[in-house]
């Protein structure tokens, strides 16, 4: 899908760099939402990890970019999900490009199962290996207690990452990744560049 249009609201800063450093950005999620499990989910296997498809279709595949990855950062009442990318101003239009189509078919086509289960696995495997201290552990029950979060243990956190479908993580993908109303800010050198890639 090449015909989405991106949104309307940008931000540009001036400077002289290299490279054009871009970040698209929108809402997420709050971190009492029962769906945060998904979007973590969802989150690795789009950009959150080497083997994700951004990583392997813009930077491995295309060598476009020295840097991208994805992120969702989750406060109390809301949220916020976006991609980070760095580039040479020349590839900036056909990344953005590469970018686009990346997100729509993570919008509008469901994730294979191996891919899905892969990335469940690779969450846990994270989560596990970030309490493997005692100070790791008491510094995540501290932060559920100050920020009255749910507290679950690890065979709980791993069954709601188990329980996360391809469903959940399409109706997310539409939801929060929509290009339309994404907001586009950069650093770079060349204002005229960044306004045609995202205008195209």
């Amino acid at each position: 899908v090449t015909d989405v249009a991106w949104t309307a609201k940008t931000s540009f800063l001036a400077k002289e760099t290299e490279q054009m450093h871009v970040c698209l950005g929108g809402p997420g999620l709050a971190r009492n939402d029962d769906r945060r499990f998904a979007l973590s989910v969802m989150d690795g296997l789009f950009g959150g990890s080497l083997s994700s498809r951004l990583f392997q279709e813009v930077r491995e595949k295309r060598g476009l970019v020295y840097s991208i990855f994805s992120f969702a950062t989750m406060y109390r009442e809301t949220g916020l999900t976006g991609i980070y990318f760095g580039c040479r101003p020349e590839r900036l239009a056909e990344v953005m490009e590469t970018v686009r189509r990346e997100i729509e078919r993570l919008r509008h086509d469901p994730v294979g199962e191996e891919e899905l289960v892969r990335s469940r696995e690779h969450l846990k495997g994270r989560v596990i290996l970030g309490l493997e201290s005692t100070s790791s552990r008491m510094t995540r029950l501290g932060k559920g207690v100050v920020t009255e979060s749910e507290i679950l243990s690890l065979d709980e956190i791993a069954a709601r990452i188990d329980a996360v479908t391809a469903v959940d993580i399409q109706a997310l993908a539409e939801e929060l990744l929509d290009p339309e109303s994404l907001t586009v800010t950069a650093i770079g050198a060349d204002e005229d560049v960044f306004r045609a890639a995202v205008q195209a």
